[in-house]
């Protein structure tokens, strides 16, 4: 049963969010918050597999939430917006978020997108990747201790880690590297742990700012 927190200002969400969640066999709202300072105590005292965070609230937003739980627990987060423009969609996921979804999702895709993320994979809306992608391209030239970082990686690992950062599936690597599915998820793994990373969606921000992958280039 996954343990689900739903965190969001409005009443109207939050309760919206929880009824179709509650109606899953394999889920379970253990909680409502409805500001980030409510959502970091309740993520502590909870222990929920994943938090659903919106990213615009008053006092303490979903982005200084978001930090917090992710250092202080091991929950996974899955941020929403109204927006896909959102400034703040590099912040959330630099902050630790392992998705970022916008508010008009369908019940069915947000239903599984929580499966997804709780399964330790990152999941984001293509139109955010899209402006993730143009963020991470404004910034500038790499950070110098994060490409030293990349030495530690072989070959292979590398490879995957530029792939991710395209955006594509295990499957989708698998076959542009000429591999099995079974050996892009060990390289996947074997990335994160050596680059102390959580999720994809960690690593495909790790591949821009380390300068492996620069935006516009192959």
């Amino acid at each position: 049963m996954l343990r689900v927190l739903v965190v969001d200002d409005q009443d109207l969400f939050r309760g919206g969010f929880t009824m179709i969640l509650n109606a899953q066999e394999d889920m379970e709202v253990v909680g409502e918050a409805a500001d980030g300072a409510e959502a970091i105590v309740l993520a502590s005292e909870l222990k929920p597999d994943i938090v659903l965070m919106d990213i615009r609230m008053p006092s303490v937003d979903g982005v200084a939430a978001t930090a917090k739980i992710c250092a202080k627990t091991d929950a996974r987060v899955i941020v929403l917006t109204m927006f896909d423009v959102d400034e703040y969609v590099y912040a959330a996921l630099a902050a630790g978020a392992s998705g970022f979804l916008l508010k008009d999702i369908r019940r069915d895709e947000l239903v599984n997108a929580i499966r997804v993320v709780a399964a330790g994979d990152a999941l984001l809306a293509p139109s955010v990747t899209r402006r993730l992608i143009a963020d991470l391209a404004q910034r500038g030239h790499a950070v110098p201790a994060l490409s030293k970082r990349l030495e530690e990686l072989t070959d292979r690992e590398r490879d995957t880690l530029h792939q991710l950062a395209r955006g594509l599936s295990n499957v989708e690597i698998a076959t542009a590297l000429h591999v099995s599915e079974h050996t892009v998820k060990t390289h996947v793994s074997n990335l994160l742990s050596k680059l102390g990373l959580r999720d994809r969606a960690q690593a495909v921000v790790f591949a821009y700012e380390s300068g492996l992958v620069i935006a516009g280039h192959g």
